[in-house]
C-alpha cells in the first residue's frame, strides 16, 4: 500500500501554508541569496574573484549538517515526549474513571427504609460524578498550565471545579481574604495587599446568586452571611475581577507591512537608532518563550490533583473499595503526578542559549562563504544552489525552533484542546454506563456463545424442555460436559478452516 503524501491530503489551504516555516526562513533565504548574487556578479563583470578554495566546504558541511540534525531531533523528541505524556493523561484519567463509577458502590450501608436507599444512591451518583468531572478538569488545567494561563477563570475550567472549598476556615469561623485557599488566589487579580481596616468590623460576604460566564467570577460581598452560599463567597476584595476567558485564549497581535515584508524591519531598526526610541515587545516572541522558567501563582493541577488523592483515601478509610482497586488509584494518581512533572520538564527546560547561538552564527558564516566556495565550479548556477542549500539548512533550523515547545497555540503544535474533548467524551461515556447485572444479558434471546458450531441462544438453552442436559444434534449421549467439549471443539475446527482460507 502506497502512503499518501501528506503536502496534498486534504487538499491546500491559509491554514497550511501558515503551518510551513516559509515565512519565517524567507528572509534569511533571501539574503543569502542575494550574497550569492553579488559573489557572481562581481566576480563575472569585473576583474576581481571572490573564489575561495573549497577544500573546507565538505568537511564542514557535513559536520554543520550533523550538527542541524541533531538539533531538529532533540526538537522532535520533546514533541513526541509531549504527546506521549498527553496519552498518559488520557489513559489515567479513563482508568479512574471507571474505577470510580464501576468499582466505588452506589448502594452502601446504613439505609434500609427505601426513600433512605434511593436518597443514598443518588448522593453516590452525585459523589462520583463531581470526583470523575475533577478528573476532566486536572486535564483541563494542565492545559492551561503549559500555556502558563494563570488561574481558574476560564470557560472550559471552572464550571468544573466551582464547588471546591475556598476558604481554610469555614463556620462558626468568619470567612476572610486571609483564609483563600490556594486554589483560588491569584498573583494577577491581586493589586495591592488588603488592609486590616476592611475587615476590623466583621465584615461578611456572600453571594446572591452564583458566579455564571457572563457575570464576574466572583463579586463583592454585604455585611450579612449566608451559610447555604457560603462556598460562593469572594476571594479578593478587588472589585475589577474580569470575566471568563474562554478555552482558547491565544494572545492576539497586529499585523503591520513589517509582517509581510520582514526586509523593513531593517530600517525600522534604524529609525529607532536614530531617534533613540526603546524597542518594543513583541508578543509573538513572548508567546513563543513563555512558559519557560516562569512560576505562576497557584499550581492548578496539583490543587486538583489533591482533591482527587484525598477523596481516594477517603474510600480506602471507608472501606468502600477493595485492596486491588485502592492499589490501582494509586498508581494512576501517581502517574498522573509524574505525568504533569515531565510535561513541565519539557515546557520548562529549553536548549541552552550557548548552543543555539553557536549553532545559528556557524550556520549564518557557511552560508555567507557558502557562495565563493562553490563558484568556480558552478558559476551562474551559484545562485540557485545557494538559495536551495539556505532553504534546507535554515528550514531545518527553523521547525526545531518551531516544534521544541509544543504546547503553544501555533499551527504545528499539540492540539491539547482536542485531548481534553476526547478525555471529557470518554468520562461522560463512563458516566452513561449502567453497571447491569451479568444476568440481563448473558442469558437473553441475542446471545450465542456456541457459535458457529451451535447458534441457539442462551435463552434457549437455559430454559429449553430440557434445560439441566446441553445436547446437540451431533451428540449422542447425554453428559453435559462431554457435549460442551465437542461442541467448542467443532467451533474450533470451523473457525480454524474458515480463517486459513483467507
Amino acid at each position: 500500500m502506497v502512503s499518501q503524501n501528506p503536502l496534498f491530503q486534504g487538499g491546500w489551504s491559509i491554514k497550511k501554508v501558515g503551518a510551513m516555516v516559509l515565512n519565517d526562513i524567507w528572509p534569511g533565504v533571501l539574503f543569502f541569496t542575494l550574497i550569492a548574487t553579488g559573489v557572481v556578479v562581481i566576480s563575472e563583470k569585473t576583474d576581481a574573484s571572490l573564489a575561495l578554495p573549497s577544500q573546507l566546504l565538505t568537511v564542514l558541511g557535513t559536520i554543520l549538517g550533523l550538527v542541524i540534525s541533531f538539533r531538529t531531533s532533540s526538537a522532535y523528541e520533546r514533541y513526541q515526549d509531549g504527546r506521549k505524556m498527553w496519552t498518559n493523561i488520557t489513559s489515567a484519567s479513563r482508568n479512574l474513571g471507571q474505577m470510580f463509577w464501576i468499582h466505588v458502590p452506589h448502594v452502601r450501608s446504613g439505609g434500609n427504609a427505601e426513600d433512605e436507599r434511593t436518597r443514598m444512591i443518588l448522593k453516590s451518583v452525585i459523589e462520583k460524578k463531581t470526583m470523575i468531572k475533577l478528573i476532566q478538569a486536572f486535564a483541563v488545567s494542565v492545559k492551561h498550565l503549559l500555556r502558563n494561563e494563570e488561574g481558574v477563570g476560564y470557560a472550559d475550567l471552572y464550571p468544573l471545579i466551582k464547588c471546591l472549598p475556598r476558604f481554610a476556615n469555614t463556620l462558626p469561623s468568619v470567612p476572610t481574604d486571609a483564609d483563600v485557599l490556594p486554589l483560588w488566589y491569584s498573583h494577577k487579580l491581586e493589586k495591592s495587599k488588603p488592609k486590616e481596616s476592611d475587615h476590623s468590623s466583621g465584615d461578611e460576604y456572600h453571594s446572591e446568586e452564583p458566579p455564571v460566564r457572563s457575570k464576574s467570577i466572583f463579586s463583592r460581598g454585604h455585611k450579612s452571611y449566608d451559610s447555604e452560599k457560603a462556598h460562593l463567597a469572594p476571594v479578593n476584595v478587588d472589585d475589577t475581577i474580569p470575566e471568563l476567558k474562554p478555552a482558547r485564549n491565544p494572545p492576539r497581535w497586529q499585523e503591520t507591512i513589517f509582517d509581510h515584508v520582514p526586509i523593513l524591519r531593517f530600517f525600522r531598526f534604524c529609525y529607532r537608532i536614530v531617534l533613540r526610541r526603546p524597542r518594543p515587545k513583541d508578543p509573538r516572541k513572548m508567546f513563543r518563550m513563555q512558559g519557560r522558567g516562569q512560576l505562576l501563582g497557584t499550581h492548578v493541577p496539583l490543587e486538583i490533583w489533591l482533591v482527587l488523592s484525598n477523596y481516594s483515601g477517603w474510600l480506602m478509610h471507608q472501606g468502600l473499595v477493595q485492596n486491588a482497586i485502592a492499589t490501582g488509584l494509586t498508581n494512576n494518581l501517581t502517574l498522573l503526578q509524574d505525568t504533569l512533572c515531565n510535561l513541565e520538564r519539557i515546557c520548562n527546560t529549553p536548549l541552552p542559549f550557548a548552543y543555539q547561538a553557536h549553532l545559528r552564527i556557524s550556520l549564518w558564516l557557511y552560508l555567507f562563504f557558502l557562495p565563493s566556495q562553490i563558484y568556480s565550479s558552478f558559476g551562474y548556477l551559484t545562485i540557485p544552489a545557494t538559495t536551495l542549500v539556505a532553504f534546507f539548512l535554515i528550514g531545518f533550523l527553523e521547525i526545531g525552533q518551531e516544534i521544541e515547545n509544543p504546547f503553544n497555540y501555533d499551527l504545528n503544535d499539540l492540539d491539547m484542546d482536542h485531548f481534553c474533548y476526547a478525555i471529557e467524551r470518554d468520562l461522560h461515556e463512563i458516566t452513561a454506563h449502567t453497571n447491569p447485572d451479568p444476568a440481563d444479558f448473558l442469558f437473553n434471546g441475542w446471545n450465542e456463545p456456541f457459535a458457529p458450531a451451535d447458534k441457539r441462544s442462551a435463552e434457549v438453552m437455559v430454559t429449553g424442555p430440557n434445560p439441566c442436559i446441553y445436547k446437540t444434534a451431533f451428540d449422542t449421549g447425554d453428559n453435559s460436559e462431554d457435549n460442551i467439549r465437542r461442541t467448542l471443539l467443532r467451533g474450533w475446527r470451523e473457525v480454524d478452516r474458515k480463517t486459513r482460507k483467507i
